[in-house]
């Protein structure tokens, strides 16, 4: 991949996260900074749709990323670069110290509204909560009838899919794309372990589609993680 393809990729994955609609060469060609013309516009498009990232959607002249896309971005643009710092967007745990469970539902009630996904919270590897899932029905991404049908079964297996992958979850927010990711091949998970000042260890995620922003979604988890252990001191 040239430099050119890079950039235009990158572009095609920002834009699609924040549109949902697929991204025709047209409007690479006018918000590119490449001043480039939409048929070279297009064929540096069919050169990333040849190599697999990027795919057309029958019912559009656009091009959307696929799962090696995503990937790509997530290494390259995001996971090794460095994301804004944390803004404060939780209440402190340190007042609440008293009802630790109550503490993580709340923190998880906070992270749907700011992210937009759904949040998951493990207590333990047998023990779990949930909230914001009627965010993953209302996203565009889970028109298709057959993808709601998957949905609906993902989420009555919650506490089953965190009892498997509990022990593999690291300290450091690790995310999982496509078809790494336990919870749905049609989707994205960001996982983190936490540890509380009882030195109870459990889980907290967001949930969502693919297109999902991986940089804000990520600093929010950052930071969610280290005020619990900020909790603990």
């Amino acid at each position: 991949m040239n430099s050119r393809q890079e950039l235009i990729l990158k572009l095609i994955v920002d834009e699609y996260i924040r549109s949902a609609e697929p991204v025709a060469s047209r409007w690479i060609s006018e918000n590119s900074g490449l001043d480039i013309s939409p048929a070279t516009a297009r064929n540096e498009m069919v050169a990333l749709e040849k190599d697999g990232y990027i795919h057309q959607p029958h019912t559009s002249s656009g091009r959307v990323p696929t799962e090696k896309a995503y990937i790509y971005y997530l290494q390259c643009f995001i996971k090794n670069k460095d994301r804004p710092h944390s803004d404060g967007h939780f209440q402190p745990v340190s007042k609440k110290k008293h009802n630790e469970e109550a503490v993580l539902k709340t923190l998880a009630r906070e992270l749907v509204e700011m992210s937009g996904e759904t949040a998951i919270v493990a207590f333990g590897p047998n023990s779990s909560f949930y909230t914001g899932v009627s965010n993953l029905f209302q996203k565009p991404d889970f028109e298709d009838l057959e993808v709601v049908r998957q949905l609906s079964g993902m989420v009555d297996r919650f506490d089953e899919i965190i009892a498997q992958i509990f022990e593999r979850v690291s300290r450091e927010p690790q995310v999982m794309i496509g078809s790494e990711n336990p919870f749905g091949k049609e989707m994205s998970a960001i996982l983190v372990k936490y540890t509380l000042p009882n030195n109870h260890i459990g889980i907290l995620g967001l949930v969502g589609p693919m297109r999902m922003d991986y940089s804000r979604n990520l600093q929010l988890l950052e930071e969610a993680a280290d005020l619990l252990d900020q909790s603990r001191k």
